[in-house]
Parts: C-alpha cells; structure tokens; sequence
C-alpha cells in the first residue's frame, strides 16, 4: 500500500451534495470527502485525471446567500470504489476560488465535515 502523501486532513461529507459539471450541467456524482484543498466525488463513471473541470454544487441556506458556486476543479486520482464495483471515487484538487466561495467552502466542513473514520 502506497504511504499517505496528503498534507491535508480529509474529512468525511455526512451530506450528499451533488456535483455538476457546470459547463455541460451532466452529473458527475456525489461529494463524499472534503479536505481544505480538494474533494472526492463518488461517481458511476470514471474520468481521466489531470483535466479540470468547472465544477457546480447546489448549496442549502444554511452555509450560503446563493443557491450554487462553481468552482475549478482538476482531476488528481481516480479508482474503484473498494465496496460498490459499479462506483469510482475521484479525486478533485480544488484549484481555484473566490474568497466569498472560500468562506462557503469553510462553512461546509464545519457544517457537514466529520472526523470518523480518521
């Protein structure tokens, strides 16, 4: 097994917030790890790594004044998911936000962020 080269703590999304891609609206799969620089997407479908993408999450009142951000976001790792064949876990290295979306993205690991499982 590979040794751990993160330097960012990753965190566990307890709220399955959907993932668009903002460009074409497709789905790309459910955000279910955040980390102050990235995030994992669960998804039905791989996708190649190192492409960004603009990436869209509807957002609830309780962490936002607006509805949705869209930030950029670039393919680092891809693979299967260990328990569900059918599923790949990506991951998103978040490579650009705005500083309000920054503080939105702050609010989502405090509000939906848990430590379990580390």
């Amino acid at each position: 097994m590979e040794p751990e080269r993160r330097k960012n703590k990753r965190r566990k999304f307890t709220y399955y917030m959907r993932v668009v891609d903002a460009n074409t609206f497709q789905f790309i799969g459910y955000l279910t790890e955040i980390s102050a620089v990235g995030i994992q997407v669960d998804s039905e479908k791989p996708l190649p790594l190192n492409v960004n993408y603009k990436l869209r999450l509807d957002l609830t009142a309780d962490i936002a004044n607006k509805t949705y951000m869209v930030f950029n976001g670039r393919t680092k790792w891809c693979q299967p998911d260990r328990f569900e064949p059918n599923s790949h876990n990506i991951g998103f290295e978040v490579t650009l936000l705005s500083y309000d979306d920054t503080e939105i993205f702050k609010r989502m690991i405090e509000k939906y962020a848990s430590d379990s499982g580390w």
